[in-house]
């Protein structure tokens, strides 16, 4: 049921705006972080995308991924189950890194963020796209207030993890910083950053 919500709500149109603005940037062989669910599957470009790879810890997720595959889709999109923080790749072995609404809910982002710099080829970009920690200090305290008893319902999901600053404080450089409210979601869950960046 968990895995289902989820994917759900990560597909809902304002989600999908957003996704669309930063997944078809990607090129390359491309590593997705939290693909399971399959929610950015259509949105890559494959005249620059020559594969995509993805991790996800969940089964439910995973399962939802596949279902969402086309014939035309096996053999360019393949998702393993595993967790960012322990990838199973060689170093430099992606040109692309991508990661939309996963940092929220991965156990250590710190090392999630490192394992992804590592797999990157010189050169190489992490794209990412997260929800997280508002600017404003007063949705900022209602979003940990509500943070304990959103966690058990959302996954794990956390409302107050920082995006960017998580993103810098890696080692990557992000040369243009965004950040907005997505349309028609509570305020509490709505404010996301995102981002093309470099290792530095």
């Amino acid at each position: 049921m968990v895995p289902r919500l989820i994917g759900f709500c990560c597909s809902q149109p304002p989600v999908m705006k957003r996704r669309a603005e930063v997944v078809p940037l990607a090129s390359g062989k491309v590593l997705e972080l939290g693909a399971g669910g399959g929610a950015n599957l259509g949105l890559y470009d494959r005249a620059r995308v020559e594969s995509v790879t993805g991790v996800d810890p969940s089964e439910g997720l995973i399962a939802l991924a596949e279902e969402r595959m086309a014939p035309s889709d096996r053999g360019f999109f393949h998702v393993e189950r595993g967790v960012a923080e322990e990838l199973p790749f060689p170093a430099a072995s992606f040109d692309t890194v991508v990661s939309t609404f996963t940092l929220c809910s991965v156990q250590d982002p710190a090392r999630a963020l490192a394992e992804a710099k590592r797999v990157l080829k010189p050169g190489g970009r992490l794209l990412f796209l997260e929800h997280g920690l508002s600017p404003e200090a007063d949705v900022a305290k209602w979003q940990r207030r509500i943070e304990p008893f959103w966690k058990p319902i959302a996954g794990g999901c956390h409302l107050t993890r920082p995006v960017t600053d998580s993103v810098t404080g890696a080692g990557f450089t992000v040369p243009e910083r965004h950040g907005r409210y997505m349309e028609k979601s509570p305020k509490f869950a709505a404010w996301v950053e995102w981002g093309s960046a470099s290792a530095a």
